[in-house]
């Protein structure tokens, strides 16, 4: 009997109706989670009832899919270098257990730490995948945990000091000869310097400048207490030679020692130095790249050496293309890793299992994994989140719409119930 259809043709609009309110409820209840995307209830009509002469009749609507839009969420700045934010396509790749299950995850949550173990990870412990450096900081092809706890930079020797300064062509020859045990008074001008031997100890250095009849001679002293076979408290002269200047004041000539004599006590020894004084004009240069001697007061314009300590690591910063680059307490940066990224043909046929995680299906594909900005991912923000793509003002149409639906189907039910009541008069 039609009327029971007309019955069941309403009870079907009630689960759809109730269905895409769930759906509403679910969006609205994530319009503030992270990272989160929206879904959208599709339906479509049931098999309709084909009748005598060739007429259908519909028997109501039912669920088709609940799909998710994938659209791009706004990025907010956090100023939390950690935060990350995808702008384009792709997840982020993150690895551990949920629910129990060990297993790859995808996200487009960007909520990363460092735990106590060193390594980036999300707010629930899943470690962020990526791509490890050697030890000068290229990103090699192999995927797996971003470990940035165990990074260090190792100390590295001063091999090259370069100076650039004016020697007053006006100075007078000290009345003393040069004396390493009374530099001051046998000497006319200095430039200190640091010295790291191989361990990143520090030596302090001074340049000591003597004029002399056809130019200026240097010495180069530090504390014998860091020299081997030296005695603390005593000047040792590890480098020396002589400069000559043309007529205009400019570097003619360098003629260092035949050897350095600079032999730190416990590190590598000797340990090579050489002192950029600039290109003589002997050389082919100007001479006026580095020392001079000019007329003019003395002047340090530029002292600068190559070494530096050991350091530990102080903070990171992620680049658009993902690089993890670690700033350390001496100074040195290094690229410590690569945060990957994965992406997939048919994205909204992830499967959504919470924790702000997707898994892959049969449908989405399997993912392509790869390095951000590159083959068609999306670039990376760092210090920024991506927002909920939710739509809260479509969100409460939908919504009223959806109560509408549900009142009018609950009215067809009420109607053929009153339909059916008058029938049964009829017996009566």
């Amino acid at each position: 009997m039609s009327l029971m259809s007309a019955l069941y043709t309403g009870v079907t609009g009630l689960d759809t109706t109730s269905a895409e309110l769930s759906v509403v409820g679910d969006n609205i209840a994530n319009a503030n989670t992270i990272g989160f995307k929206a879904g959208r209830a599709a339906f479509e009509d049931a098999l309709a009832q084909t009748l005598i002469g060739g007429a259908q009749r519909g028997l109501g609507s039912r669920l088709q899919a609940i799909q998710k839009l994938m659209s791009q969420g706004a990025i907010a700045n956090t100023g939390i270098a950690t935060d990350l934010a995808i702008s384009g396509n792709g997840f982020f790749v993150v690895k551990g257990s949920h629910n129990g299950v060990d297993s790859s995850y995808f996200t487009r949550a960007g909520q990363f730490t460092v735990d106590n173990s060193g390594f980036l990870v999300n707010l629930e412990g899943l470690k962020v995948q990526g791509y490890g450096t050697n030890a000068a900081g290229v990103i090699n092809g192999t995927l797996g945990d971003i470990d940035v706890g165990a990074a260090s930079s190792p100390p590295s020797a001063t091999t090259t000091i370069t100076v650039k300064a004016n020697l007053d062509a006006r100075e007078p020859i000290p009345a003393l000869p040069w004396d390493p045990q009374n530099p001051g008074a046998t000497s006319n001008f200095t430039s200190p310097t640091t010295i790291y031997d191989s361990l990143g100890g520090a030596h302090e250095a001074t340049i000591y400048y003597v004029k002399t009849a056809t130019g200026f001679d240097y010495h180069v002293l530090t504390d014998g207490g860091g020299v081997q076979g030296g005695v603390a408290g005593v000047n040792s002269e590890i480098a020396g030679g002589a400069m000559t200047f043309d007529a205009s004041g400019n570097l003619a000539s360098v003629t260092p020692q035949a050897a350095i004599l600079f032999n730190p006590r416990g590190a590598v020894q000797p340990q090579p130095l050489t002192f950029n004084f600039g290109t003589p004009t002997g050389a082919g240069g100007t001479g006026a790249d580095g020392i001079t001697q000019y007329a003019s007061t003395e002047a340090n314009v530029f002292i600068n050496q190559d070494g530096f300590t050991s350091g530990i690591l102080a903070r990171v910063a992620i680049n658009t293309d993902g690089e993890v680059v670690g700033t350390f307490t001496n100074g040195q940066t290094r690229t410590l890793g690569a945060v990957a990224l994965a992406n997939f043909e048919a994205p909204d046929q992830l499967e959504r299992i919470g924790g702000n995680l997707f898994s892959n299906t049969a449908k989405s594909g399997q993912p392509t994994i790869g390095e951000a900005a590159s083959g068609g991912r999306g670039a990376i923000i760092a210090g920024a989140l991506e927002q909920s793509n939710v739509d809260l003002s479509g969100e409460f149409v939908r919504m009223i719409a959806a109560q509408r639906g549900f009142q009018a189907n609950s009215k067809t039910i009420s109607t053929a119930d009153q339909l059916l009541a008058e029938l049964i008069q009829l017996k009566r």
